[in-house]
C-alpha cells in the first residue's frame, strides 16, 4: 500500500502532526514532501506531493492560507502540512479547517519544535520502503518468469535502458517489429508457420527479419545472439506498440 496523508502521523517519530481538515481526502497517496520557500509553490511541483508551509520569512494570514488552500487544490497535490507556533504561524484558523473540509483536502498542524529534517527524511524513507514491498507483491503475483523479469527491470523506459548496451539499436526502433519476432519464435524458426500466423507471404517475413537482424545487429546463427533476441523480445513485447502488418516492397507479393 502506498503512503497516504492520513498515515502520516502513524509514521515513528512523528505523532506530533495531527491530520486537522480534510479527513475525507486522507486516503491520497503521499508521492514525495516538498517544503514551499516561496510564496507560491505550484511552478516548483509536478503533483502528488506533501507541501509543507512553514511561515518562515513572510507572514501568513488567514487569507494568504486560503489562498495557498485553493493552489494545492488546483495544483493537485496530496495535502498540506501547516507548521505552527508563537514565532510565525500561532494556530489554524477556524475557517480555514471548514474550507479544507469542504475541499475535502487533507490540512494537517506539525509543530515547530519537531525537525522539518526528521519529518522529510521519515516520510522519504516510508515512501521508498511502501513502494519497494508494493513492486516485491506484483512480482510475487507474476504469472511467469517472464513477467517476474518485467515487474524488476520497472517501467517501459528502464526495460529499454536496460537492453540498449546489447544491441545496435534503439529498442523503440524494433517495436514495429514485435509482431514478426513474436510468430518467429512462437514456430520454432518455421518460416511458413510463422507467415501462415502473420498472414503475410515467406518473402515478406524474411525481408522483416533480416530487418530485425541487421537494426539489432544480432545473427540468429550465434548462440548469444539468439539467446538476446530471446530476451529482447520478452522485455519488450509488453511494451511495444505492434504493428500487424509492416509495409514493405514485399508485401504486395502475393
Amino acid at each position: 500500500m502506498l503512503l497516504r496523508c492520513a498515515d502520516i502521523p502513524t509514521l515513528p517519530g512523528l505523532g506530533a502532526i495531527v491530520l486537522r481538515a480534510g479527513l475525507a481526502g486522507g486516503e491520497r497517496p503521499v508521492r514525495w514532501p516538498y517544503v514551499a520557500e516561496n510564496r507560491s509553490f505550484s511552478p516548483w511541483i509536478q503533483g502528488g506531493e506533501l507541501v509543507f508551509i512553514t511561515g518562515i520569512g513572510r507572514h501568513h494570514s488567514q487569507a494568504s492560507l486560503t489562498e495557498r488552500l485553493y493552489e494545492a487544490v488546483q495544483s493537485g497535490v496530496a495535502g498540506l502540512v501547516i507548521l505552527t507556533g508563537e514565532a510565525y504561524i500561532g494556530q489554524l484558523p477556524n475557517g480555514l479547517l471548514r474550507l479544507a473540509d469542504q475541499l475535502a483536502l487533507p490540512l494537517l498542524e506539525q509543530p515547530y519544535s519537531l525537525p522539518m529534517v526528521q519529518v522529510t527524511e521519515t516520510i522519504s524513507r516510508a515512501i521508498v520502503q511502501r513502494e519497494q514491498a508494493y513492486a516485491r507483491r506484483a512480482e510475487q503475483q507474476a504469472d511467469s518468469l517472464a513477467d517476474r523479469l518485467q515487474q524488476r527491470l520497472g517501467s517501459a523506459t528502464e526495460i529499454a535502458d536496460f537492453v540498449r548496451p546489447f544491441i545496435a539499436c534503439a529498442p523503440e526502433q524494433l517495436s514495429p517489429l514485435q509482431s514478426t519476432l513474436d510468430a518467429w519464435l512462437a514456430q520454432q524458426g518455421n518460416l511458413s508457420a510463422a507467415a501462415q500466423q502473420l498472414g503475410c507471404h515467406r518473402n515478406s517475413l524474411r525481408y522483416r527479419l533480416n530487418k530485425i537482424f541487421n537494426m539489432s545487429g544480432l545473427d540468429p546463427k550465434r548462440p548469444a545472439d539468439m539467446q538476446t533476441l530471446i530476451l529482447l523480445h520478452v522485455l519488450l513485447s509488453k511494451t511495444a506498440e505492434k504493428a500487424d502488418i509492416l509495409e514493405t516492397p514485399h508485401d504486395s507479393t502475393p
